[in-house]
């Protein structure tokens, strides 16, 4: 970092004196206030970087009595869906100028959540995100109030926490919708876990899917996430070809029946359609390329810390966002073979 003429390192007013602007200004763009203009953001960027300029956090830190750190209490890692909303979490935290603090959980029981949100208030974090998704979560939040903003992501929260979730319900509905449109009349569902909040709303969606279209709600198998638990339930609906179509909860589950599927002689999408769900990055070089639902964990991440920041710097009320999915269409799914719909 370089030093002023005087020796000392640089200041946030001495920033502001070489862009010509107030310092106030210069905090609103090192904390990526929207109501900078492009000109004066350019400058007073400008002469951060001829400055080498750094913010102080300690210092500021002193002066706001906040710790600029956002506890992230997340379990599941291993799972596409909460690994890839923590990094959206993380990384929109970073860019609004928070440190992250993670606690990852192996088990989900009212201890543990406690223990961990407990670790949160001793390092005195300005808010706290779960992303812990199962049901019960909620519960045992309202039971412990931490004096800082929570924000329960993949949720739509409660009357004490923020919500932040991606619309399950709605995304299951359009992979159904699509298949509906496609000419299927018997579409069948590979469930997530029932007590994952996820997995109960995309089984809700088709559900909701299939009785707005008057069509039968009968072929449901739950998994458990799992490639090997999509392949065990995609031997049985090979040996049982009664569906022509299956929305599947997730794309490791489908590809595991993809497997299955292939090694029985059931082609894809020939004999039987498949939809899965998260679009993992992977999933467009399954055989068949898998058509699926996507979801924004980005915009997920930068929508938890919208909450968070309102809370944090305007003490605003519980509130909740929802980001809502798209429909990936590739080679998985087509329209039913004549005599089969």
């Amino acid at each position: 970092m370089s030093k002023s003429s005087n020796g000392r390192l640089p200041r946030l007013e001495d920033v502001a004196e070489l862009a010509g602007v107030s310092h106030q200004t210069v905090s609103r763009v090192i904390n990526n206030h929207p109501n900078v203009s492009k000109a004066t953001r350019e400058k007073v960027e400008a002469a951060i970087a001829e400055l080498g300029y750094r913010r102080n956090t300690a210092a500021r830190s002193l002066v706001t009595r906040r710790s600029q750190t956002i506890g992230v209490l997340a379990s599941e890692l291993s799972q596409y869906g909460p690994a890839n909303t923590l990094l959206g979490v993380e990384q929109a935290a970073r860019d609004a100028g928070y440190f992250v603090s993670i606690a990852a959980l192996r088990s989900v029981g009212r201890g543990a959540i406690f223990d961990a949100l407990r670790h949160f208030t001793d390092q005195s974090v300005d808010g706290i995100a779960v992303l812990v998704p199962h049901s019960e979560t909620l519960q045992i939040l309202e039971e412990f109030n931490p004096g800082v903003p929570v924000v329960a992501v993949g949720s739509l929260g409660n009357e004490a926490v923020s919500g932040a979730m991606v619309d399950q319900k709605r995304g299951a509905e359009l992979a159904v919708g699509h298949l509906i449109e496609q000419g299927h009349r018997t579409i069948g569902h590979v469930a997530g876990p029932g007590d994952w909040i996820d997995g109960a709303l995309r089984a809700e969606g088709w559900r909701a899917a299939l009785k707005d279209a008057g069509l039968p709600q009968e072929i449901l198998h739950e998994g458990d996430w799992s490639a090997g638990s999509g392949y065990e339930i995609g031997r049985r609906l090979a040996a049982d070809r009664t569906a022509t179509a299956l929305f599947v909860g997730n794309d490791q589950m489908a590809l595991g029946l993809l497997r299955a599927f292939n090694e029985a002689g059931v082609r894809v999408p020939d004999d039987v359609s498949v939809v899965g769900f998260d679009d993992q990055p992977e999933s467009g070089y399954f055989t068949p390329p898998l058509t699926t639902v996507r979801q924004d964990f980005e915009e997920l991440g930068r929508r938890c810390m919208d909450i968070m920041l309102k809370e944090i710097e305007a003490g605003a009320a519980v509130s909740s966002t929802v980001v809502t999915p798209v429909l990936v269409r590739r080679a998985s799914t087509a329209q039913p073979a004549a005599g089969s719909r």
